[in-house]
């Protein structure tokens, strides 16, 4: 669908399983790999430190009820962009990750499509 994002490995952090099949089928559509989803804080900081490469990931602010902000600060560390998902918009971010770039739920695929090409760089192709 969009060629920038063609075989990108995108890893999904969120807790409900209808959410994260629709984000899957999603980045599928968009030729993208899904990586997870991890359905908690820790399955996603293994995912997210761990050794395979990631071009970016979307992030469930709320994850089983922990908030995502250490799988958040790890990719950040590593360099991957990330965007957030959440049911509160920007508003609901702490302020040291507001700015961050956030989708708010329910989502499009062309807001999750917009959003993953803006954190990464990449032009509308």
């Amino acid at each position: 669908m969009t060629d920038a994002l063609s075989g990108r490995r995108v890893l999904i952090v969120e807790d409900e399983s209808l959410v994260a099949m629709l984000l899957e089928t999603i980045l599928e559509d968009m030729d993208c790999t899904p990586v997870g989803p991890a359905s908690n804080i820790d399955e996603g900081l293994a995912l997210a430190t761990g050794e395979g490469a990631l071009d970016a990931a979307l992030l469930d602010v709320n994850v089983a009820g922990r908030q995502v902000f250490p799988v958040a600060q790890a990719l950040k560390d590593r360099g991957v962009p990330f965007v957030f998902s959440t049911g509160y918009g920007e508003g609901g971010l702490p302020d040291e990750w507001r700015g961050q770039r956030t989708i708010q739920k329910p989502f499009t695929e062309a807001a999750v499509r917009d959003a993953l090409l803006a954190a990464m760089g990449v032009e509308r192709g």
